[in-house]
Parts: C-alpha cells; sequence; structure tokens
C-alpha cells in the first residue's frame, strides 16, 4: 500500500513513518508538511491512502487540501489523522470528501486497521468522532440556549465580539465560549455559516425576513 503523510511537526511525520513501514508491504512514498505540497506529491507519486493532519500552519488547510486531493484523477483515499475533534472540524473534513477521521492517540493496531478500510473505502473513524457523529445524526434540530441566540443575531447585525459583550454586558471570553459552542452545535467554522445555518434551521430571523 503507498502512503503519503500530511503533518506539518516532522517528528510527527518521522515517527508515523518509522510506524507504518514497519508493517508488510506498506511503502511511504512521500512526506510534507503543506496542503499544497501534498497535491502536488500526489499527483505525481499516486498514493493510495493519504494521512492527512488538519492544522497545517501556513498555506491551506487540511480541508481544503483533501478537496483538492479528490479532484484528482486517480484520486487517492484520504484519511484525517489529528488531534483536533470539534463538532465543526469532524463535520468539514467528512464534507470535504474524507473516508475517515481519527485521533492521534489512536493505538497503532487500530491505525493500521483505519489505514485498510481507508484504502478499501470503508469509513474508518475514531470512537469518539463516531459519536460525535451519531449524536448529529440523532439530534440534527439540537437547539440554542438563550443567550446563543441572542449571540448569533447579533452576529447577524454585523456586531463584534467586543461590541456583542458590550451590549450583553458580558467579558469578550465569554463571547468566544459561547461561539464555539455554536459553531460546534450547527457544525460551522465561522461567524458567516453560524448565522446562515441558523436561518436555515430558523434558529433565528433576520430583520427584514418572513
Amino acid at each position: 500500500m503507498r502512503l503519503l503523510l500530511v503533518d506539518d511537526h516532522v517528528v510527527v511525520r518521522a515517527g508515523l513513518r518509522a510506524l507504518l513501514e514497519s508493517q508488510p508491504g506498506v511503502e511511504v512514498v512521500a512526506e510534507t508538511g503543506t496542503g499544497e505540497q501534498a497535491v502536488s506529491l500526489a499527483a505525481a507519486l499516486h498514493p493510495e491512502v493519504v494521512l492527512m493532519d488538519l492544522q497545517l500552519g501556513q498555506g491551506i488547510d487540511g480541508v481544503e487540501a483533501t478537496r483538492r486531493l479528490l479532484a484528482l484523477d486517480p484520486a487517492p483515499r484520504v484519511l484525517v489523522l489529528t488531534t483536533y475533534d470539534s463538532d465543526a472540524d469532524v463535520v468539514r473534513a467528512m464534507a470535504a470528501g474524507a473516508v475517515g477521521y481519527i485521533l492521534k492517540d489512536i493505538a497503532p493496531d487500530d491505525l493500521f486497521r483505519a489505514i485498510d478500510d481507508a484504502a478499501a473505502g470503508r469509513t474508518a473513524l475514531s470512537a469518539a468522532v463516531a459519536g460525535r457523529l451519531a449524536r448529529q445524526v440523532h439530534q440534527p434540530g439540537v437547539a440554542l440556549s438563550a443567550r446563543e441566540t441572542e449571540i448569533v443575531t447579533l452576529l447577524a447585525e454585523g456586531l463584534t465580539n467586543q461590541q456583542i459583550a458590550r451590549r450583553l454586558l458580558i467579558s469578550e471570553a465569554t463571547v468566544k465560549t459561547h461561539l464555539v459552542h455554536i459553531f460546534g452545535k450547527l457544525g460551522v467554522d465561522s461567524r458567516t455559516a453560524a448565522v446562515t445555518e441558523a436561518v436555515n434551521r430558523r434558529l433565528i430571523t433576520l430583520r427584514g425576513r418572513p
């Protein structure tokens, strides 16, 4: 099996390469720390599976790299391997076309199994990630709290975190905490997307709209 490693930490890549190449039949054809180079390497070397971190420092992130990788012909399977497990991260990666999403605290045998599953086109998920997705499936209409609804409404009006804090007489840190919860509930990763999703779910109504 031909693998491409994408992680911006050199030590992590070295450890993964040593671990993976200890497995019979596994060849790490290349490694890189940037999303752009990952796409170039995949286009040239045709790996079967790309192990993709989400946060890659400068340049495009792992989600955008995944989208570009899946536009290649032939396209590799992309298996996300990261420390980030927020609802928004999981949703973005899977929506981009990743075949699986596993966390870096995974046991070696489970990692090998996940890679095999990814190569075969089967979904590979860490237990914690599977639980998050299951909750979203079974509770797609998770409601925002009254305070969260207030904050999204103010986002829709174009207020900054500082302005929201002043309006609601709370700290900016509290506003940021609420935003993290809002993004997780709505499965988004930006203020604009949060407003759009809240409107689509009829959680808020924009002024001038029914």
